[in-house]
């Protein structure tokens, strides 16, 4: 049977490009995206590869869209990545923390947070002995101005990823889950480009500037890597976190 991944934001940008890596790998695919055309263009894009592509359009923070997800999953089998890649900026021109409107704020966390967290427990009983790939940032950890809005949610994210490595990894729990936090870097995508209105991106890198760490890291054991957080651009891919065993408690 062929492998599956779920992929959210799988319409362009980042969660593209692990698409289009993951289906010439001869994964099945659950794709996901708000924007229906452009979620299609892509799926059909992918099927040239030969495997099953489900592009189910919608918003990883509605409940039911996420049971649609699972049920997809469900149909093809088995899920042995979850890449949670969907996210937003929030407000934007990027407010200060002190003036961010705290409507935009609770959506973030929603969609940034509580919706990959709430996608695990969807898939859960389908991903044993598989990964899940929660998208980082940079901003978790710099404290920039104007970034503290996305940047908490993104180190919540990041706290979350650990805890749940340390959960799921466990014997007790039978299940070998392997949770790994990525900051991807800074890549030339519509999402970033929201970020600098107006401003050239163009020295960013594409995307595809990523694909030498998503090689590596989808050939690991899932055991081998979970609890840890990486840089996909840096000379040195993991960053300094405490391994399973040295978490306090």
């Amino acid at each position: 049977m062929n492998r599956t991944a779920l992929i959210t934001g799988g319409s362009r940008g980042l969660g593209r490009t692990v698409a289009e890596f993951l289906a010439a790998q001869k994964y099945n695919l659950i794709i996901t995206a708000r924007n229906e055309d452009e979620l299609e263009t892509s799926a059909r894009a992918l099927r040239r590869h030969g495997g099953q592509v489900i592009a189910l359009a919608g918003d990883v923070s509605d409940p039911g869209h996420r049971r649609r997800l699972a049920a997809a999953a469900r149909d093809l089998g088995r899920l042995d990545i979850l890449f949670n890649n969907a996210s937003t900026l929030g407000a934007t021109p990027l407010p200060p923390l002190a003036e961010y409107p705290l409507e935009a704020l609770e959506e973030a966390f929603r969609i940034n947070v509580l919706a990959p967290i709430a996608l695990v427990r969807e898939v859960l009983p389908l991903l044993e002995g598989g990964l899940v790939v929660n998208v980082s940032s940079d901003a978790a950890r710099g404290g920039y101005p104007g970034w503290g809005g996305y940047g908490m949610t993104k180190a919540a994210l990041d706290l979350a990823s650990l805890t749940l490595a340390n959960e799921l990894s466990g014997l007790s729990r039978g299940l070998g889950v392997g949770v790994v936090a990525v900051d991807p870097g800074d890549l030339r995508t519509r999402m970033h480009q929201d970020a600098f209105p107006g401003e050239d991106i163009s020295d960013r890198p594409l995307p595809d500037v990523t694909l030498p760490f998503w090689a590596w890291l989808f050939g690991q054991p899932p055991a081998a890597v979970t609890g840890r957080r990486y840089q996909a651009q840096s000379d040195c891919w993991e960053v300094n976190v405490p391994a399973l065993e040295e978490v306090a408690v």
